[in-house]
């Protein structure tokens, strides 16, 4: 995994969205890394009624099949260690999708302006 994927971004390449045309680069970088991190959030959002998904363990599964697609699983203590530093954000799932990405060293591709102004290891020539 040398790149991780912004759960929106998780989304957009499920629903194979014609949003990703404007990141051709993204296919350079496979398998995308997806934080369970995401699954989580995706959970949430389908439970506030905001995204009808299939379930998280049956999301979980799909992507686990997908050759395009790495779940990754970092250690919990340096990841929560990451994330108590990040008080640029609230959002808790923004904070430890980062802290994920500063836990593994790997850039994370998201067009989130709150991250990219504020996290270092950000994917460029995203707008």
């Amino acid at each position: 995994m040398n790149l991780l994927l912004d759960t929106h971004f998780v989304l957009w390449v499920l629903a194979s969205s014609p949003r990703l045309e404007r990141y051709p680069w993204l296919d350079d970088h496979r398998p995308w890394g997806v934080s369970p991190i995401s699954l989580l959030e995706l959970q949430y959002l389908a439970e506030i009624g905001r995204l009808e998904m299939l379930d998280a363990v049956g999301l979980e599964e799909a992507l686990g099949v997908d050759p395009r697609f790495v779940v990754d699983e970092p250690p919990l203590s340096p990841l929560i260690r990451h994330a108590l530093a990040l008080g640029w954000t609230r959002d808790p799932f923004d904070r430890l999708l980062v802290a994920h990405s500063l836990t593994r060293r790997v850039p994370l591709c998201t067009t989130d302006r709150t991250i990219r102004a504020n996290h270092g290891l950000v994917v460029e020539g995203i707008g």
